[in-house]
C-alpha cells in the first residue's frame, strides 16, 4: 500500500469533529481527548491500532500498539495488565473508526472494561492532532 491522495480535510466542529460528526461518547474518544490521555504516563491507556500491516507501514501514531482487527481474538491477552486483569484504559483506531469501532464492541464483549474508539481514526490524528502522520 503507497500514501494515495486523500481529499481535503474537513471543516472541523470546537472539539476537533468534522462538522456535524455523530458523535457517540460512550464509545468514542475525540483524537484530541486521546492526545491528552495519551500524555499522562502514570494513567496512559493503550493505544491500539487495528489496522492491517501495510497500512502501519504508511502512517502510524508513535506509541501504538498494533494487533490487526482479524488477529483481536486471538491476541486479546496481549491486552491485559501484568496481573491477568483487562481493565487498563485502550483506545482503539483505524484508518477513518469503522473497524476500530467494531473491535471496540468485540473487546467489551471479551470482558475488557475501559475500551474506546477513536472518532475518525487516523485520518482526523492527521488533520488535527499531528500532520507530521501521513494521510492516505
Amino acid at each position: 500500500m503507497t500514501a494515495g491522495q486523500p481529499g481535503p480535510p474537513p471543516p472541523l466542529d470546537p472539539r476537533g469533529l468534522p462538522t456535524g460528526y455523530p458523535f457517540k461518547p460512550e464509545w468514542e474518544i475525540t483524537p484530541r481527548d486521546a492526545r491528552s490521555d495519551l500524555a499522562d504516563p502514570a494513567a496512559a491507556p493503550i493505544l491500539l491500532d487495528c489496522r492491517k500491516p501495510e497500512e502501519w507501514q504508511v502512517a502510524r501514531i508513535a506509541g501504538a500498539v498494533l494487533i490487526p482487527m482479524g488477529e483481536i481474538e486471538k491476541r486479546a491477552d496481549e491486552l491485559e495488565t501484568d496481573e491477568g486483569t483487562r481493565d487498563r484504559p485502550i483506545i482503539v483506531h483505524c484508518h477513518h473508526g469503522v473497524r476500530s469501532m467494531r473491535v471496540t464492541a468485540a473487546l467489551r464483549a471479551m470482558g475488557f472494561s475501559d475500551v474506546r474508539s477513536m472518532a475518525g481514526g487516523i485520518d482526523l490524528w492527521s488533520i488535527d492532532v499531528d500532520p507530521g502522520v501521513p494521510r492516505y
